[in-house]
């Protein structure tokens, strides 16, 4: 069911819409208002698509449960969250560990934590061009010199 040419009266109808939300989460942008404030109805669409999270109502787009299934789905999803949750560890870290690049949407602390930035980078190798932390390289560690080899 597609949702995007459907009259106003089927983009109202939840049992629709959730079966075109199923196959298309990105539906959710042609669903009625109402149905994008319902928890269910979004839960269903960032489910098979974590970035329709951006039609999804801005008090939705604050609710940590349906911000995580997002981001578990599509990392990228983190952009469309409530700044509160994009400052959420155990939010950006599931984002992260799904989309590296995602890290650029963290907060600023978030975007320092040497754990973040490593899941990120565990990801995506070039994650760390988001890091607002640039890890020290590490030397290799010098061995003293032992008695016998100092003249």
């Amino acid at each position: 069911l597609d949702l995007l040419g459907a009259s106003p009266t089927v983009r109202a109808d939840r049992r629709h819409v959730v079966a075109a939300l199923r196959c298309n989460g990105m539906a959710l942008r042609y669903a009625a208002p109402e149905l994008r404030s319902e928890r269910e109805v979004v839960l269903a669409a960032v489910s098979q698509e974590g970035t329709a999270l951006q039609f999804a109502a801005q008090a939705l787009r604050q609710d940590r449960e349906v911000v995580l299934t997002a981001v578990r789905q599509a990392g990228w999803a983190l952009r469309h969250a409530a700044e509160s949750l994009r400052d959420d560890r155990e939010v950006v870290l599931a984002a992260v560990r799904q989309a590296g690049w995602a890290l650029g949407d963290a907060s600023p602390r978030l975007r320092s934590d040497p754990e973040i930035i490593a899941a990120a980078e565990a990801q995506s190798g070039l994650a760390s061009r988001l890091a607002l932390v640039k890890p020290c390289p590490q030397e290799d560690p010098v061995e003293p010199a032992r008695p016998s080899q100092v003249r």
